[in-house]
């Protein structure tokens, strides 16, 4: 069995678009692409670092795909290409996206959910996930998530794709990791735990 790791960059508010950068993601007129490279520290580089020296495959959505395989192939190999080129990169798409462009990029036939759950009972590295916000809904409402590694960002812009959008199952979760960088960024790791516990601060 592998586990599925959403890896992602938020905002407090819980927004997830288009945090590297203006152009990366404008749907829906998002106007704050790149919100997130001001806050770059050392501290953060070295858990990213940490994130990909273990061995890993990616699971994509067409849109994070094509925004990834316009930059990482060329990238220079101090910026971190090679891990990344590297890796092997799951696609998960509506039409038949051509792949040719990244190496190790192989899409995922059929029904999206089907074919990740597929790969999460196979033999091999864990499956991270990127970007890719809708792909994320569908992973989210098929309870395929094994555990969320997010940076939550000192930022509230009020609008734009949340990682956490309706329809997502209820549970609870259990942070098992956790580091603040010097400009702010809480960066945690949470696994689900379950049912929510309900509780009531009220005289019984």
């Amino acid at each position: 069995m592998r586990q599925l790791i959403v890896q992602s960059f938020v905002t407090l508010d819980g927004v997830m678009q288009a945090p590297g950068g203006p152009g990366e993601d404008d749907e829906g007129g998002f106007a704050y692409g790149g919100w997130s490279v001001n806050y770059w520290d050392e501290q953060m580089g070295q858990v990213m670092d940490a994130a990909t020296s273990r061995p890993f495959a990616m699971v994509l959505g067409r849109r994070t795909y094509d925004i990834m395989a316009a930059y990482w192939p060329t990238a220079p190999e101090e910026a971190g290409s090679k891990v990344f080129n590297d890796a092997t990169k799951y696609v998960a798409s509506r039409s038949r996206p051509d792949l040719e462009a990244w190496s190790n990029s192989v899409a995922i036939e059929g029904d999206a959910a089907d074919g990740i759950a597929a790969l999460k009972a196979e033999d091999g590295p864990e499956l991270q996930v990127h970007g890719s916000a809708n792909l994320i809904q569908t992973v989210l409402r098929h309870n395929l998530v094994d555990q969320y590694r997010l940076w939550v960002f000192p930022v509230v812009i009020g609008t734009g794709k949340r990682l956490f959008g309706d329809g997502t199952m209820s549970s609870g979760l259990r942070l098992v990791d956790s580091k603040v960088s010097s400009t702010g960024v809480v960066m945690g790791t949470w696994e689900p735990a379950g049912e929510i516990p309900i509780g009531s601060f009220g005289a019984e």
